[in-house]
């Protein structure tokens, strides 16, 4: 199962390696492929018998460490010193609950292997997580033969770390190039910009195919 994402990066990757794969989002698929399900993933569809749940892009902008700021000023839940605009610090505490709540879904589902995509977690998060909740594995898509920078955090439970596969060699900073490989970190803001950050990258996600799919079958097949 293929969580939380809509552009099928992920699931043709498992798929193009022979894996029974679906992916589910409560938005339609972008490649309009049957194999999508459209729903939330906390109704029903983590308990149908999975060996293995790739969560890709679960709501984590007040999860995350960046956006702790938004969240709680000095201490833990004091009073933010500003808010993103047209957001209420209601709106905020209602989507950190939303994240808190997709999350911890995933990670505790009665799947052996699980991977979810999130950056590190400030330490409002982290105070609602489940106690076997490791530190992500930090990733680069550079190390995967894509020219960007994207620090992208894996939480694994039942999976190895994701191994370089084609590790590029970084520009010099400042570069032309360097800045092109930034890319993700310098889009301006706009509609789609959360779409496009979020974006799967194809040379991480045919290694995640490659290394967590066969991880998975050959314990399937030895057990």
């Amino acid at each position: 199962m293929i969580g939380c994402e809509t552009s099928g990066i992920a699931r043709r990757a498992f798929a193009a390696r022979g894996h029974d794969v679906w992916s589910c989002d409560i938005e339609a698929a972008e490649d309009g492929s049957n194999r999508h399900i459209r729903c939330d993933i906390r109704d029903g569809i983590l308990d149908e018998g999975w060996d293995l749940l790739c969560v890709m892009h679960p709501p984590c902008t007040r999860l995350c460490r960046s956006g702790r700021r938004w969240m709680s000023g000095p201490g833990k839940w004091t009073a933010p010193k500003q808010l993103p605009r047209g957001k209420t610090l209601k709106n905020m505490l209602s989507e950190f609950e939303e994240g808190v709540s997709i999350f911890t879904s995933c990670w505790s589902a009665p799947i052996d292997r699980v991977a979810i995509e999130n950056p590190e977690m400030n330490d409002l998060a982290r105070d609602r997580m489940p106690s076997d909740l490791p530190a992500p594995d930090i990733v680069q898509p550079f190390w995967f033969g894509e020219p960007a920078y994207k620090a992208t955090g894996w939480y694994l439970r039942g999976l190895p770390k994701l191994a370089s596969t084609d590790l590029l060699q970084e520009p010099e900073r400042g570069s032309d190039e360097w800045k092109t490989w930034n890319r993700i970190h310098r889009m301006p803001p706009g509609p789609e910009r959360t779409r496009l950050r979020s974006r799967s990258f194809p040379g991480m996600m045919n290694a995640a195919a490659d290394q967590w799919g066969g991880y998975a079958l050959k314990q399937e097949q030895s057990a």
